[in-house]
Parts: C-alpha cells; structure tokens; sequence
C-alpha cells in the first residue's frame, strides 16, 4: 500500500473560527489550519494518553486514531477520567470514545480495539495515512521499533508515560522547521525561521554524557533520566515487568548505576542513584498517579501541538519529570 499524499488544507467553517478564536490570537489563523487538518496516532490509553488527547482536542485537531485492545481495570479508574465504575470489563476504547467526542464534536475520532493492528504491515499501512504518532506507556524495545517505522515513513513521533512519580517525554521529529521569536534584542516584535534535526530513540540511548560540562549535567538533574533509563533495563530484562516491591530496589540500582558508568557521566554530579529515589521507584511505578499524569500528559500535547503548528522550539529531545521534586528538564540527547 503507498502513503496516500497529504490532504489540501481546508478553510476554517465559521463554527471552527467561533470556537477557535481565542487559540487563534495565540496560534495564528494558519497554525490552527495546520492542527485542524492534522490525523494523529495515539497508542494505549492510560493516564498519560487520557491528558494528552483531552487537550489535543479540545484544541482542534483534525482527527484522532486510538489503539488500544485493554479493558478497563479498577486501576483504570485513578487517572482514567475517560472511565466510570461501571465501565470496569468493557473495552477501554469503547467507554472512552463517546466522551472524548463529546469534548470537541469537531474532531473525528476513530477507534482500534483489535491487537491485529500491531502486525507489521497492518501496523505500517496505518501510520503511512497519519500525520504524527505518538506512543504512550510501552516497553523501551517497542518504543524504539514503533521510532524506526516512523523514521521509515517520515512520521514524527512522540513517546511519554509515567512510572509512579517519575515521567518522560521524548520526540523524533526527523527535520523539524518553525518560527521562533527573535530574542536577540532588536528593534521591535520579530519572528525567525529555525530548524531542529533530530535523532531516533536509539541513537539518543547511546549518549556519551562527557559532552556536558559539570553545570550542565547539574541542570539537567540526570538522577531523574537515568532511574526512567533504569526501569526500561528492568522490563528488558524482565519480559515486560515492571518492579512492583522493594526487593527489586538493589537490581535497579545495578542497572542504573551501570548505565551511569557506561554513559561518562560526570562523577562529581552523579555517580549513584540515590537510595531513597530507587526505593521508591521500586514500590511505585507500576502505578498511575493522577496529578503526574496531567502534568506529563499535558506537557506532551503542548507539544505536540506546538509541533504541528510549527510555532516555536519543540522539545529537544528527552524530558524527565520527578514528582518528588515538582520539577522537569530536558536533556538533549545526541542531536546535532
């Protein structure tokens, strides 16, 4: 099957111009027209998707493709607000799809709940007809598979979830152009063209942190990357599993710290984990907290928001958020 080429972008309808006004004054008309006739891929809906695709669209994108063959579990409930008691047994997608429509009757919303989607050409067929795909709450080796098919069909892609506390986004847009504002001091209100090359998951992985100075790998809090780094090594190592009890504490741990030593980081900022971040981790992050949720969630959809209205810089290209601190950075992982 070949891609099928872009769609000409349509006219805003008075409706549209009506409900997208105030976005519009930020925005500007023709990134509103951009989002508006964007389709884009959203895999698994949990706590981190439900965030982000509320906010994507209640902004106005085209339409949205969610894949998700889950059904809705008590644990759902937490950070689910797409979710109701009641719903517990039925397909996620199914007692989710009515109320995000009902968010924005504007967007069309299409649903997948059969795993025969992910079988490689099937899987291919569909991001070939999307405009982004973004990828929730998977394993690393997933992430980095789903990366290459996007690579492969010139898809920018988007990946985020959180583990208890702990929260990441990280994007490949490929080659990304937008409009940054001039910030050097001239006279007057001034925009610039810019441009991003990006890296694929993989190769962000092989990071060599001696790049840094001392300052900069401080700002970046690395503590916090490398413990996400720490629990992705875990499920690889495990078959998927995510640590659920302190015992699993001392292995990630091992991991993390292996991975610090691999990777040169600085040893006068980070030679270990600290014990309580690790302890923690090791009891929470098979769980979804809701505040963590909306705040990566909701950091993921600016972003892809600000992607595809091509306004301003997109993360580059890896963000850690630690619940504990209340705090998040971005590191930028072998972009040019």
């Amino acid at each position: 099957m070949e891609a099928q080429p872009a769609a000409a972008p349509n006219a805003l309808t008075e409706e549209e111009a009506s409900r997208y006004d105030r976005q519009m004054r930020l925005w500007g008309l023709e990134a509103q027209q951009r989002m508006r006739n964007a389709t884009i891929l959203v895999f698994r809906l949990r706590g981190t998707a439900t965030e982000a695709i509320k906010n994507m669209v209640l902004a106005g994108i085209g339409k949205l493709i969610i894949v998700d063959d889950a059904e809705v579990t008590e644990e759902d409930l937490g950070a689910g607000f797409f979710f109701r008691d009641e719903d517990v047994g039925k397909k996620r997608l199914d007692a989710a799809k009515p109320r995000v429509e009902s968010l924005n009757p504007l967007v069309t919303v299409e649903t997948i709940t059969t795993s025969d989607i992910l079988e490689e050409h099937a899987l291919e067929a569909l991001v070939k007809r999307v405009d982004l795909v973004c990828v929730t709450d998977w394993d690393r080796d997933g992430l980095i598979r789903m990366n290459g098919m996007c690579r492969h069909f010139g898809k920018p892609f988007y990946a985020g979830g959180t583990y208890g506390l702990l929260g990441y986004i990280f994007c490949d847009l490929l080659s990304h152009d937008y409009i940054a504002p001039d910030r050097s001091g001239g006279e007057g209100p001034k925009n610039l063209k810019a441009n991003a090359v990006y890296c694929p998951l993989d190769v962000a992985l092989q990071y060599r942190w001696t790049n840094l100075s001392k300052r900069q790998t401080k700002e970046v809090q690395p503590a916090t990357l490398f413990s996400i780094l720490a629990i992705w090594q875990f499920q690889a190592t495990r078959n998927g599993e995510l640590p659920t009890k302190i015992e699993h504490a001392a292995e990630l741990q091992a991991l993390a710290n292996h991975l610090i030593a691999e990777t040169d980081v600085n040893k006068q900022v980070l030679t270990a984990i600290p014990n309580e971040l690790i302890e923690s981790i090791s009891t929470t992050a098979i769980h979804e907290f809701s505040p963590v949720c909306a705040i990566v969630g909701g950091m993921l959809a600016q972003d892809i928001l600000k992607t595809l209205a091509a306004r301003e810089a997109p993360i580059a290209n890896f963000f850690a958020f630690n619940g504990n601190t209340g705090g998040g950075t971005a590191a930028r992982l072998n972009m040019p």
